[in-house]
């Protein structure tokens, strides 16, 4: 299917004292681009397991450019890769106003039982969604700008 797109308004507070969006602030706003995909469209689809559990295990992030609070709206590209029984990557690609590209990253994610206080596997129909998302390796780097 490719990337899927969410749009995450910026707001004053996310704003540090040189003038552009905390590092802190930047990783809340991949997460709330990432609630999108991982549990409104995958409960539009059905699916609410990843949405009562779901951790990051590990986020790595590249800054391109600042991300200024002016330029109103994050549009993040997101696509599933390296999905595996019990874990799966999202790439992200973060873009504001005429920049091309402010920020890249990448979150390892992992689904969680929380009643049983462990890790779990996905379902088959979790797999399915995620599998949708997934970009053609082929055209990812032109995707994500690294072609």
């Amino acid at each position: 299917m490719g990337a899927f797109i969410a749009e995450v308004a910026l707001r004053w507070s996310d704003m540090d004292a040189f003038g552009h969006v905390n590092h802190a602030r930047t990783v809340t706003l991949l997460e709330e681009a990432r609630v999108g995909l991982l549990f409104n469209e995958a409960e539009r689809h059905g699916l609410t397991g990843m949405a009562e559990g779901m951790v990051v295990a590990r986020v790595v992030i590249d800054y391109h450019a600042p991300l200024v609070y002016r330029a109103g709206v994050l549009q993040v590209r997101m696509s599933v890769r390296d999905l595996r029984p019990a874990s799966f990557v999202i790439d992200y690609t973060a873009t504001a106003g005429d920049t091309a590209s402010v920020t890249t990253a990448e979150t390892l994610m992992v689904p969680y039982d929380l009643a049983a206080g462990r890790p779990r596997r996905l379902t088959d129909d979790e797999r399915e969604f995620l599998s949708e998302w997934q970009l053609n390796p082929a055209l990812a780097d032109k995707e994500y700008g690294l072609a």
